[in-house]
């Protein structure tokens, strides 16, 4: 009779086990939809602001219009045609310092950044060749720059050329469908073509400067402790603090190959310039740690029933099934309470209370259905450290998988020593 009791009770706690994944997948397709909501947030915020900047430049540009002559059906068409040529800075020395604020819509929150520049540089001077000719037209040379989204610029920026002062005016001018700002010049420099420009640009989220020059640097400052350096060159060196960021880089045409690539890049894809980048992240994405933490459910949860399974069988006490079902949901309503509260209170506070609340119920619920207050405390005790070690799980993502494995080893291994005197075919035969 015992062995049909046991054989039974193993086989409906692997069904329950089971059943109660669906719950835990509801409030992994809930956390997936509240991830949507709050990239809708964002993309509201970026609406009514600006979004990530991508800059480019600066370079000077030298337009030309082209006279094509062409024989169609015997007759001789002339048509007229824009050519860009473009010079890039000999040297170019970025100063940014970035001042990082977060705006809120309803819970959801996202980085806003205002980075004042300051652009230095020289453009060549000398052996630059006037492609002038009877079919092609030099015009009005200007120095242009590329953003992403030009509403970041709050205040026009002036460009300092030499002993010129000349402010920028709209658009960037360039051969495609760049936003930005250019600066008419009366003749293209060629005594003096130091510049220096200055202004203050408004994004969000990332900020990417393509490396230009033929010897380019960047040092930028910001009050953000927690930037994501990346893009296609890795600072140089930086510094991180909790007051925020000091970071530099350089790289040269030779890493680069922007002299060469720059024409075909601007016609094709100007997305895949090489850039400078550094990226607002959250220290800590809560939306993927309720994630996380969903997909160690079912672990978590056959680790409590095997711990209640083994206090039942040492004990010798009859707990209904029904009763492993309402401790199951239990738990399967701390993910659901977990994600409420996160979005409120951050992963760590609601992880606490969430887990508090857990073993609290649990707890009040198995002293009586354990027999006794003891009982109940001590399985509390034992969730919670489950709980506790859930918690390192999802802190250490490098060593889960090394964590994870050591305590399914220490588990199996407490099972079997407090099993190790246990007669199974005694307890089976009764």
């Amino acid at each position: 009779m015992l062995k049909q009791i046991l054989t039974h009770k193993i086989t409906v706690l692997l069904l329950l086990s089971l059943l109660l994944m669906l719950p835990i997948q509801s409030v992994m397709d809930l956390n997936q939809e509240r991830q949507s909501f709050r990239a809708q947030a964002i993309s509201s915020i970026m609406t009514s602001s600006s979004g990530p900047q991508h800059l480019i430049g600066p370079i000077l540009v030298q337009p030309y219009v082209q006279t094509l002559v062409e024989e169609v059906d015997g007759k001789t068409i002339s048509r007229e045609q824009k050519v860009y040529r473009y010079v890039l800075p000999e040297k170019l020395d970025i100063q940014a310092n970035m001042q990082v604020t977060t705006r809120k819509l309803s819970i959801y929150q996202a980085q806003v950044y205002t980075t004042r520049f300051t652009i230095t540089g020289n453009l060549p001077t000398e052996g630059i060749a006037d492609e002038s000719s009877s079919t092609m037209v030099a015009g009005q040379p200007y120095l242009s720059m590329a953003l992403s989204d030009a509403r970041g610029i709050n205040s026009v920026p002036e460009l300092q050329l030499g002993e010129q002062r000349i402010p920028f005016a709209p658009g960037s001018w360039l051969d495609g469908d760049f936003a930005g700002i250019h600066a008419p010049l009366t003749s293209y420099p060629t005594t003096d073509g130091t510049f220096r420009i200055e202004f203050d640009l408004q994004g969000m989220d990332n900020l990417d400067i393509v490396p230009v020059g033929r010897d380019s640097k960047l040092q930028l400052t910001g009050n953000w402790p927690h930037p994501n350096f990346i893009g296609d060159f890795l600072p140089s060196s930086f510094k991180l603090s909790a007051q925020g960021f000091d970071a530099q880089w350089q790289t040269s045409w030779f890493a680069t190959d922007m002299e060469n690539r720059f024409n075909r890049l601007m016609t094709e894809n100007a997305s895949s310039f090489p850039s400078f980048s550094v990226s607002l992240v959250q220290p800590v994405d809560h939306y993927q740690l309720n994630e996380r933490a969903a997909k160690y459910a079912l672990l978590f949860i056959g680790l409590t029933f095997i711990s209640f399974f083994m206090f039942e069988l040492l004990k010798g006490l009859r707990v209904h099934p029904i009763q492993y079902a309402l401790v199951g949901m239990g738990l399967v309503v701390f993910y659901l309470v977990l994600l409420a509260l996160t979005e409120h209170l951050g992963f760590a506070m609601a992880y606490l209370l969430a887990s508090g609340a857990s073993v609290v119920l649990n707890g009040f619920y198995l002293s009586h259905v354990l027999g006794g207050l003891r009982q109940g405390v001590g399985f509390s005790a034992l969730l919670g450290l489950v709980y506790g070690v859930l918690f390192g799980l999802l802190q250490a993502e490098g060593n889960a998988l090394l964590l994870g494995a050591l305590l399914l080893f220490v588990v199996l291994a407490l099972i079997m020593i407090l099993t190790r005197k246990l007669d199974w075919y005694a307890l089976t035969n009764k």
